[in-house]
């Protein structure tokens, strides 16, 4: 396994792991307990997000194209009226 992404919280860490799941790419999460020892512990990468060895490359692209997606607009997503 290889550590492709340090997240900066949890939240990140299970988003990008949810969308990984989505196309089949089983992922870990390592040190998620570790934040709750904030303070006795540096705050800095505590986190990292695994995949198996076969799948970095895939992964990469998916977690680079989710951190580069912008928000939807309300008045983009509008369908046209008749």
């Amino acid at each position: 396994m290889q550590r492709i992404y340090r997240p900066a919280d949890m939240a990140e860490a299970s988003l990008l792991a949810a969308v990984l799941a989505d196309h089949h790419i089983r992922s870990h999460i390592s040190g998620g307990y570790l934040q709750g020892a904030i303070g006795d512990l540096p705050v800095h990468d505590l986190l990292g997000l695994w995949v198996e060895d076969e799948d970095v490359d895939r992964s990469t692209e998916l977690i680079h194209a989710y951190l580069q997606a912008s928000p939807i607009n309300e008045e983009d997503s509008e369908l046209p009226q008749p």
